[in-house]
């Protein structure tokens, strides 16, 4: 049985972990600008072309900034790009291809004003992306797909997503 209550004591209500730990309730300082007082929106654009959730249809900068844009202007409160495919079977690519998708869309995102999120797993992309204007970097491997991942996030002052994937 899932039930956390001990035998005989049946309709007593058990508290939510997060009742039982004020640190973990408590209100949150702002994050990257935005006050945590309501969930936020992130738009994804994988430019790539193998992408599994957008069948590469915003493989190209032209289209990968015009899709940004139009997420923001649905209500996306960050726009999240992406080079590299992690479907399952994808090959991945070098940094140096990766910054190639990427860097133009950034750049492009930023300067309109948008707050944009770098996905990659790779030190160097973290590093460009901020560089050229993103404000989030966002790891699928949670900084441990590159050995600089680390040093790279904390340099940067950027705003972390650590993400999980189970296997490669």
């Amino acid at each position: 049985s899932s039930d956390l209550r001990k035998p005989g004591e049946a309709g007593k209500r058990v508290p939510y972990p997060l009742e039982a730990s004020p640190q973990l309730s408590a209100p949150r300082a702002p994050w990257c600008g935005f006050d945590l007082k309501r969930p936020l929106i992130m738009g994804v654009v994988n430019v790539t072309p193998d992408s599994f959730s957008d069948g590469g249809d915003f493989a190209t900068a032209e289209t990968a900034i015009a899709q940004g844009i139009r997420l923001a202007e649905q209500g996306a409160d960050i726009i999240d790009i992406g080079g590299e495919s992690t479907r399952p079977g994808s090959l991945g690519i070098s940094a140096e291809e990766e910054m190639q998708r990427v860097l133009p869309v950034v750049k492009a995102l930023a300067e309109r004003g948008l707050v944009v999120s770098i996905d990659t797993r790779h030190a160097t992309v973290m590093t460009s992306a901020v560089a050229a204007g993103a404000r989030i970097i966002n790891d699928i491997t949670a900084l441990t797909g590159d050995p600089g991942s680390v040093a790279a996030a904390a340099k940067s002052n950027a705003a972390i997503v650590l993400m999980h994937m189970l296997g490669e």
